[in-house]
């Protein structure tokens, strides 16, 4: 298999997790999360990519992370879910780019990595109606964000210039709950930290 592929990927990029707003692991994994475990999700919805000749455009995945208050320590455990109308090279692609097999942003976060679950394929809705985004897989995941409210009600509230390895520079604040149960994992927010931007990943052979 040729590790050095060529891709590039652009789309909506959303989080939520048990932390308070904002979560602190999102700026620096040096910072400690709220509580003892950070336990949340990203959800991505690809608006269009190319991993080589295989085309991502439409693609939907949700991963599943359980990581320390330190997140900088390590012992993260990750599950991810890819929607079940990916071809199965739509999902290699996929699960090569969020694993950091395909270098890109990814890469950096997979040092992290303790523990991979086996990906699960699963049917994966999405909706946007610009303030309020919903995102579901199957009958375990229910996930919602919408914007935190600012002075204008009518305008988004911004993170500017921030560094982060998934995220865009500029972030938009949000507050999510989520419902996740798949046996034995599970976890349940609330109004907790959350926020949404767009990506824009690429690696080059």
């Amino acid at each position: 298999m040729d590790h050095q592929i060529s891709w590039w990927a652009k789309g909506l990029l959303f989080e939520n997790c048990n932390c308070q707003v904002v979560c602190p692991g999102h700026f620096h994994f040096s910072q400690l999360c709220t509580y003892e475990r950070c336990l949340g999700h990203w959800g991505i919805c690809f608006d269009e990519g190319q991993f080589g000749d295989v085309t991502l455009n439409g693609m939907k995945a949700i991963i599943i992370y359980d990581t320390p208050q330190h997140m900088v320590s390590g012992d993260w455990i990750l599950t991810t879910y890819i929607d079940n109308g990916a071809s199965p090279a739509q999902q290699q692609a996929i699960e090569r780019i969020v694993s950091g097999e395909a270098n890109g942003p990814w890469k950096v976060l997979a040092q992290f990595v303790k523990e991979r679950k086996p990906t699960r394929r699963i049917p994966i809705s999405f909706s946007d109606n610009g303030q309020e985004k919903k995102l579901a897989a199957g009958e375990i995941f229910r996930s919602t964000v919408s914007w935190l409210r600012g002075r204008n009600k009518e305008q988004e509230v911004r993170i500017e210039n921030s560094f982060n390895q998934l995220h865009n520079a500029t972030q938009v604040l949000d507050m999510g709950s989520t419902d996740y149960t798949d046996a034995p994992y599970q976890f349940h927010t609330k109004n907790t930290h959350a926020l949404h931007s767009k990506f824009s990943w690429e690696a080059s052979c």
